[in-house]
């Protein structure tokens, strides 16, 4: 990693910024004269690999989560390969563009990260002055890691909190919306720097996949014997399941 650094640094052009790296270089020659700056390259390399490892935990794990809810409620899963057949033309690959078209399938991934509550403790956060919450000082540069699960099973916020229900993320006329609660990436400043990235990444692997393949469970299993709970560790994984994948063609 730090080779690339280095090779990526005799390349710089800083009117020609091609990733992450390129601008992190880029903040770091904008900040050389400051006495102090977080730009160095400890924090490179810490930033990009933690990209890399949050990122694809948390990017896999929720795949996993939908293949099991999936095959729990194949009824879902019909109306998403449906919506797919209708948008995405036999033989071609879904699209980035495409997910504005599929407010349905778009709103069964939504549902899942709510659901699977992956990250269920955002990361630390400090207060940068002193807060007053419903008659409590929180004092400035306190410590706070955000409980999100309060949040995405909040019952004044979400109509069936503990089902696993896509109509959260749709209004009344099919479309696409996405509540204030829905935070699991969290929230502020310490909000998941690849966003934008995992949406992209989770579109195109749930939408291939339920493209390709029929989600069941393995024979002498029924859907009601799949177990919704989870494992709890950092991230909130699903109980070990085996599933059945039937190509669609």
């Amino acid at each position: 990693m730090l080779k690339r650094f280095t090779n990526q640094r005799l390349d710089f052009n800083a009117n020609n910024i091609t990733g992450f790296i390129d601008a992190y270089l880029l903040k770091q020659e904008q900040e050389a004269t400051k006495a102090q700056t977080y730009f160095n390259e400890e924090n490179l390399l810490i930033s990009v690999l933690d990209l890399f490892a949050a990122g694809t935990e948390t990017t896999s794990t929720t795949v996993r989560w939908g293949i099991l809810l999936m095959m729990k409620y194949p009824e879902i899963q019909k109306k998403v390969q449906e919506e797919i057949k209708t948008h995405i033309k036999p033989g071609q690959l879904p699209t980035v563009e495409d997910r504005k078209k599929m407010p349905y399938t778009d709103a069964v991934i939504h549902e899942i990260q709510r659901f699977g509550n992956i990250l269920p403790l955002s990361g630390v956060h400090s207060t940068s002055t002193d807060v007053y919450l419903r008659g409590y000082l929180i004092p400035k540069d306190t410590e706070v890691i955000p409980f999100l699960t309060s949040v995405l099973f909040d019952k004044t916020q979400w109509k069936t909190p503990y089902d696993f229900n896509p109509n959260h993320f749709l209004d009344e006329n099919g479309k696409f919306v996405r509540p204030d609660a829905f935070m699991p990436f969290s929230v502020g400043r310490r909000a998941c720097a690849g966003e934008a990235l995992a949406k992209m990444e989770l579109f195109l692997f749930f939408t291939g996949l339920l493209q390709a393949f029929t989600f069941y469970p393995p024979p002498g299993v029924s859907r009601e014997d799949l177990s919704l709970k989870p494992v709890v560790g950092f991230t909130l994984v699903p109980t070990p399941y085996m599933t059945c994948a039937k190509p669609n063609y």
